[in-house]
């Protein structure tokens, strides 16, 4: 199995990103990814530096280079972007909303169709398969089940199915909002924000009144509090006929995260449980771990 490591979902300062970059280019990476997802005014790296940190990163590493567009486009402006970015010529493109698909279909390029494209079945994925799309990442909340279907239902239309890549490791996307629940919880206007988020490196949990961890705010994305592990999930990640592993960038311990699943790949038996929560891949609530809760 490929192991990929996600566009870093956080606002990081310029010299964080170069450096965090340097040490990825020297891990057992098959693909990495590239580039704001989240929020066009998080410009700690512009287009045209992240097409040249993609051109330095594949002299320096062995991995495919993808560059990853922004999930929600809002403006005319980010529009613009977008769409130089989905003709830059070099890199392939990681679509993670629908104008990009549009675009790359029209233009006729291959692309990567990102988890917040709504994909839950065969029919729908061979329609993207026709306008371009050679891998799959599925949205995060699908199941071992729900793939293995999907996949199937490909097979029975008679359409090659595409590279799978499954986001096995970190806090889960799970929605985005034209809001930006971080400038919110500061008080602020979304269009006045001063970049707040660059405070939080790894955004701010969100506590029920009970004082429960419910979810993590980033900007204008929620995500999981507990990071999505499914290490442990493994061999049946291999079963539900996953080619890749999508490992999502931490502020801490990438190294040690990266280092865990290579040595799975190449043969170390896969722990019993880890930590972090995996419901969504058994099909149960996304904040549970199966294992402690005695639901496998």
């Amino acid at each position: 199995m490929k192991l990929s490591l996600g566009p870093v979902l956080f606002f990081w300062e310029r010299d964080t990103l170069m450096q965090f970059y340097a040490e990825m280019a020297e891990q057992p990476l098959d693909i990495i990814y590239l580039g704001e997802t989240v929020c066009s005014k998080r410009r700690s790296l512009s287009l045209d530096d992240w097409l040249g940190l993609a051109r330095d990163m594949q002299q320096q590493s062995k991995a495919q280079v993808v560059v990853s567009g922004l999930t929600l486009v809002e403006a005319a402006s980010e529009l613009s972007s977008l769409k130089r970015m989905c003709n830059n010529g070099e890199f392939l493109v990681e679509a993670n909303d629908m104008a990009a698909v549009h675009f790359l279909s029209e233009q006729k390029i291959p692309f990567v169709g990102g988890p917040a494209l709504n994909i839950y079945n065969g029919h729908t994925l061979a329609e993207f398969i026709a306008a371009g799309m050679m891998r799959w990442s599925p949205p995060v909340e699908c199941s071992a089940n729900i793939i293995s279907s999907a996949l199937q239902q490909l097979d029975d239309l008679g359409v090659t199915r595409p590279e799978v890549e499954v986001f096995a490791y970190g806090h889960l996307p799970l929605a985005y909002s034209a809001r930006c629940f971080t400038a919110r919880s500061e008080n602020r206007p979304k269009d006045d924000c001063e970049l707040c988020c660059i405070k939080y490196e790894e955004g701010i949990p969100l506590l029920s009144q009970e004082g429960q961890a419910l979810f993590t705010i980033n900007g204008i994305q929620t995500m999981s509090a507990e990071v999505n592990n499914l290490l442990a999930d493994f061999p049946t990640l291999q079963n539900a006929g996953v080619d890749i592993a999508r490992l999502s960038p931490r502020a801490q311990g990438m190294n040690d995260v990266i280092a865990a699943w290579d040595n799975v790949r190449r043969g170390e038996p896969a722990p019993l449980a880890v930590q972090g929560c995996n419901g969504y891949w058994h099909g149960r609530p996304g904040m549970v771990s199966v294992e402690e809760v005695g639901l496998c």
